[in-house]
């Protein structure tokens, strides 16, 4: 068997259930009530999750941004990202059609989009780089270099937490281009795509060099 198949798997299955709970918070959010901490709150807890339950398998990546930074930082090899991020796109599509078939593409799918994505292209990549480069910093400070232990899925989780909290009203606060393909692409609107792989994988490949040349030092 392929030595990249299991891990490959693993981010299949987490990226499938960071789409499927936090879009599915998204989506839900105008009925259901909570709005955007409904929403932070199902993100965080769901990637808590993610961690302690495939971390020890693939790292948990679920996030292109975040395989990016670690392949970029030698962490991993390149022919195993590659793997990553074709699981993470396929499980959060599989994710979004799911949603599309129980809720309808009428909910909005639970799109990351907010006031600036039409708006202004450059503010939305600015927002998702820095959010994103929080993100990759507290993966490294904890899960990578091994500290914090147990506490790592926790501190994880509550940085996209914050992170929603803060920019889920200016760009849907994505980090993740996985997490924005696919309800973008189960709704048939690929069109603001780019903006949310451009500032992803820049945020995370600061936050994965400052940490490899500087403070892992």
């Amino acid at each position: 068997m392929n030595q990249n198949l299991k891990p490959a798997l693993a981010e299949l299955i987490g990226t499938f259930t960071l789409t499927f709970i936090g879009a599915g918070a998204g989506a839900l959010a105008g009925t259901s009530g909570g709005g955007i901490i409904a929403v932070a709150l199902a993100h965080g807890v769901a990637l808590m999750v993610i961690v302690y339950t495939w971390g020890a398998i693939s790292g948990a990546h679920v996030n292109p941004a975040v395989t990016f930074g670690l392949a970029l930082a030698g962490k991993m090899d390149w022919v195993k990202a590659v793997w990553y991020w074709i699981a993470q796109l396929v499980g959060a599509a599989l994710a979004a059609y799911l949603l599309a078939y129980l809720v309808g593409v009428s909910t909005g799918l639970g799109a990351t989009t907010g006031s600036l994505t039409n708006a202004d292209p450059v503010k939305t990549i600015v927002v998702e780089a820095v959010l994103t480069f929080f993100l990759v910093t507290a993966v490294f400070g904890t899960a990578v270099m091994g500290r914090n232990g147990n506490a790592a899925g926790l501190a994880i989780g509550f940085v996209l937490t914050m992170d929603i909290l803060m920019g889920g009203a200016l760009t849907g606060a994505s980090m993740n281009p996985a997490r924005t393909f696919g309800p973008a692409l189960a709704a048939g609107d690929l069109s603001y795509f780019w903006m949310y792989v451009v500032g992803p994988l820049a945020g995370g490949a600061i936050a994965a060099l400052l940490w490899d040349r500087y403070f892992a030092k």
